[in-house]
This record gives structure tokens, sequence and C-alpha cells, in this order.
């Protein structure tokens, strides 16, 4: 029988090892899925002014708790006053702090309200198309995302040099059909279990061990998942709610540092204690030899294997021509992937990437234009899945921005010095990008009178010209680019012939050099595109 302060206490020897990466797991998984949303309020938080006067903002439209408002108000045709009691606040606060913006269910009801409020038009297609794009990136992303996360924390109590790269682990091993498949049938379960909302509360901590399990043996049946998942929790759910209720008073607490707390002790130790409950419950399971036990075949998550014993396995192991045959993943104190009873394609398998090489000048061209365009990518989806509108974040005609551009040209000649040093280095991209993007607002406004952005009513802003919320955002683009798509695109940028380098490298800059001249020259067309009405609109 296990107990509560057993398994706090392994979590701390864990924290004592691996308290770095185990925070910046948890810090990549709130901001990449809709885990851990309280954690995430100290980024978002917006307190309006009402006294001031209206201007352009990024905020992300109505909250969630807005959203929910209009959908009772367009289904009964009276208005909601609910939040306007002292106890409606509380409630209002309640529902933005612990529901995520990101959700497909709230992206569903913000497209309701809008059919509803109007005629079909081509504003609902796009959000149409932004609750397709949510559904899609929380069913094949999101979830994998989280089984990752559970996986490094299991590897993590007994190897402590796992890598925070564990949590694209399914990606790596390129099988993620049969997960993304148990993880909808649980979400579509779990989402008609809510409606009885007490059957919700038990089938919440029923299909807790879902993830873990799928996190040990991705290839297990959906049946067996759920009936694994079912056997482990019976006679546990109620000590599980116990379990995560004992930290209460550390929620509290985060509570009034706004999340921050969450992030720097909160949430790693409670999903650590989670990985030790699953462990200690799979144990008991696989002793007493219960039905389905066999699923449970990763022995070298409960069994460390000594040096010799990696020794003969590796040697074994090159001699079966397997897909790390000609790369080394024998690191000390890390989980042996090659012992894996999943092994991915050999076209998958890739030799380490070093992102400390040096770039040439066609290569920084080409990058500048290649981060630039992923800028305007990577905001325009995000706008699309999140509010369902385009949104031209740049203040050029083009397809790029050329703030991602510079900020990227900035990491690889500075912040690449620091790249052995992940923590530093991700501060330095946060006050490099808060830097140039509060410039190129101040200048924009200054110039040409155009606010592009107000962050006014965030929390920690700085002249309403940028915040604390966009910095951390770029900080983890930023460790993206410097740590692997940099080097990757730098790769394929060389494997082009030489000349070919260069004629891409001439019409990139003959195009943005074209639409710089034509935004300096006719600063009253930047005024109309940031108008609301066009097909890429400002919010």
């Amino acid at each position: 029988m296990w107990k509560r302060k057993v398994l706090k206490k392994k979590t701390r020897q864990a924290l004592k090892f691996n308290y770095w990466r185990m925070v910046a797991v948890c810090f990549l998984t709130a901001m990449l899925t809709t885990a851990y949303t309280s954690s995430t309020i100290f980024i978002n938080l917006y307190e309006p002014d009402h006294t001031s006067s209206p201007a352009p903002d990024v905020s992300t439209g109505a909250s969630n708790s807005e959203i929910i408002a209009d959908t009772v108000e367009q289904i009964s045709d009276e208005p909601v006053q609910v939040f306007d009691s002292p106890a409606g606040s509380a409630l209002d606060l309640l529902i933005n702090t612990y529901t995520s913006g990101k959700s497909v269910f709230f992206s569903i009801l913000r497209a309701l309200n809008n059919i509803l409020a109007h005629t079909f038009e081509l504003s609902s297609v796009f959000l149409m198309a932004g609750v397709l794009l949510a559904f899609l990136y929380q069913f094949l992303i999101e979830n994998m995302i989280v089984i990752g996360e559970r996986r490094f924390f299991l590897e993590a109590r007994n190897y402590h040099q796992t890598r925070i790269s564990k949590i694209f682990f399914l990606f790596k091993l390129r099988f993620i059909r049969n997960p993304v498949w148990i993880m909808l049938c649980r979400s579509i379960y779990q989402f008609l279990w809510d409606l009885t909302i007490v059957g919700g509360i038990i089938k919440h901590y029923e299909y807790s061990m879902i993830p873990f399990i799928l996190a040990e043996n991705p290839s297990i049946s959906r049946s067996d998942a759920f009936h694994l998942s079912k056997q482990l929790m019976h006679g546990n759910k109620w000590r599980m709610f116990l379990l995560h209720l004992s930290f209460f008073g550390w929620h509290l607490l985060s509570l009034f540092t706004l999340g921050i707390l969450d992030f720097l002790f909160v949430n790693p130790y409670m999903a650590g204690t989670d990985a030790e409950l699953y462990m200690e419950l799979r144990r008991n399971y696989v002793l007493s030899r219960s039905p389905g036990y066999e699923a449970f075949n990763d022995r070298l998550l409960e069994q460390v294997p000594s040096e010799d014993e990696l020794l003969i396995s590796k040697a074994l192991y090159d001699d079966s021509e397997g897909p790390y045959t000609k790369i080394s993943y024998f690191a000390p104190e890390q989980y042996p992937v090659f012992l894996y009873s999943i092994q991915p394609p050999e076209r998958a398998v890739k030799a380490p990437i070093h992102a400390d090489k040096k770039y040439g000048f066609l290569s920084c061209v080409f990058l500048f234009f290649a981060f630039s365009i992923f800028g305007w990518i990577f905001e325009s989806l995000v706008h699309l899945i999140r509010d369902g509108v385009f949104l031209n974040r740049g203040f050029l005609i083009g397809p790029w921005i050329p703030l991602y551009g510079l900020c990227g040209l900035i990491l690889l000649i500075v912040v690449q010095k620091f790249v052995h040093k992940p923590i530093p280095a991700f501060i330095m991209m946060m006050a490099i990008y808060s830097v140039i993007e509060y410039l190129l607002n101040w200048f924009l406004e200054y110039e040409w009178d155009i606010v592009q952005t107000d962050y006014t009513g965030y929390l920690l802003n700085l002249n309403g010209k940028t915040f604390i919320g966009g910095a951390i955002f770029f900080g983890l683009l930023g460790c993206a680019f410097l740590y692997y798509l940099a080097p990757k695109w730098d790769d394929l940028f060389h494997g082009l012939p030489e000349y070919i380098q260069i004629l891409l490298c001439v019409l990139l800059c003959t195009l943005f050099a074209a639409d710089f001249v034509y935004a300096l020259t006719h600063p009253e067309l930047l005024s109309e595109l940031f108008k609301p009405g066009f097909l890429f609109t400002k919010v």
C-alpha cells in the first residue's frame, strides 16, 4: 500500500538531481499544451484600463468566461449578468485561470457564437478553419507532448541526465498513430462523462494512467490501455484525489505569486509525484501477475542496467544492424534508447545536431529570411487557431516579419556563444526580443503615428510596447531556432548548389528591399492595412 509521504520524498530526491530539467519540461509543456493553465496566468494576465481611450491591443480576443456568456446569450436571447457581482467576478477569475484559450472546446464556442450572431460569411470560414486546426493541434501534437512529458518523468527518476527533448520522443520514433487514437478516445469518453459531472470526476482519475501507460508502451491496444488504467486505479481514485489535494496549500501560495511558484516548484513536484505513483502501482500489478501485466514491458524504467550490461547489449546490438548502429546512443545516466521496445525507422535516426556550428555570410542572409517568414506563418496560424482570424503581424506587405529575422541573426552572433548554457541563453533571448520590439514599436509610433501593438494592461509591460508574455514565447522560439531550426535549415541550404544559394539570397534581398522602400514611401497604406475589415486584420 503506497503512502503519500513516501512518494513525495522520492520526488524531492529526484528534484535534487534534475531540478532545472524538470522545471524546463513543465514550462515547455505549459507553453505548448493546455496543461498547467493556472501557471500561465502571469504571462497572459490582462487588466484593461477603462479610463483610457481605446487603442489597438494584442488581446487574444474574448476571454473564456466572455465566450461562455456570449454562448448563453445567443441561446437564451437574454443578457448574462452573472459575472457582474462579486461572486461572479470570482467565478470569472476561476474560469479564466483554470481553462485555456487553446482548448478546442472554446474554439468551437467562439465559432458557434459568430455563426449565431451573423449570417454565414467569410469570417465564419476562418473560424471553422481555426476550429479544425485547433483540433488537429490538440490531438496530433499536444497530446503527444503530454505523453512525452510523462516519459521524461518516468526516466528522470533513475536516469539523472535525461534530456529535455524526451518530451518529443514519439515524434522521434515516428510512432504517433496509435497514441493519437487512444488519446482521442480518452478525450471523447471524458467529455461524455463530464456531462454527468460526478461521473466526469471519477473517470478523470480512472483514465489518469493512460498517458503513463502510453509513455511506457506506445504500441499497446486501446482496450488494453483503458483496461490497465482502470485496474491500476481500482481502489486508488480517492487516494489519488487526496494526493492531489495535499498540494492545495502550494497552489494557494502560487496564486499570490501569479503562477511563478508553479513553474519553479509545484508543477515538477506534482508531475514527479504522479510518475512515482504510476511506478508504484505498476510494480504491484506486475508482481501480482494480474491479467495484461505483460504490456508493462519496459523493465529499464525500474531496473537500471549496469555499465557491463550496457556494453554487452551495445555489442550485441551492433551485430544486429539496428537503426542506431552507426550512431552511438550510449550516454552515461541516460536511458539506453537502443534497447527500447519500439525502434524508429533507420531514416529517422540522425546524427546529433551541433548547435554551436559556424554560419557563413550566405547562411546568415538565408536564415534571416527563413526566420522572418517562419515568424509570419507562425503568428498567422496562432491567431487563426486561437481567434479564428488571419492577422498580419508584420508592418510590410510581404509574408515576413523582420523582427524575427533580426532577432534570429542576433541569436546566431551573440547568444550562440552561450549555447552550452541553455538557461542564460534563454534569458538573453527574452531580453533581446524585448529591446528590439520596444524600439520597433516606438519608431512606428514616433515616425508614422502607427500603434502596431499596445500591451497596456498586461502584466509587466513596458509603456505598452512590450511585455513579459511575448518575451517568454519568443525565448522559446529562439531556443527552437538556435538549437534545432537554424542547424537544420542551414544543412538544407548548403545542400543546394552554390550558384543557387547566391541567386536565392539575391532574390530574397531584392524583394525585401522593394517591399521596405514601398512601405517607407507609402505610410498611408500601412495605416489602412492596420484597420479592421481587411483579410488580414489587426485585433
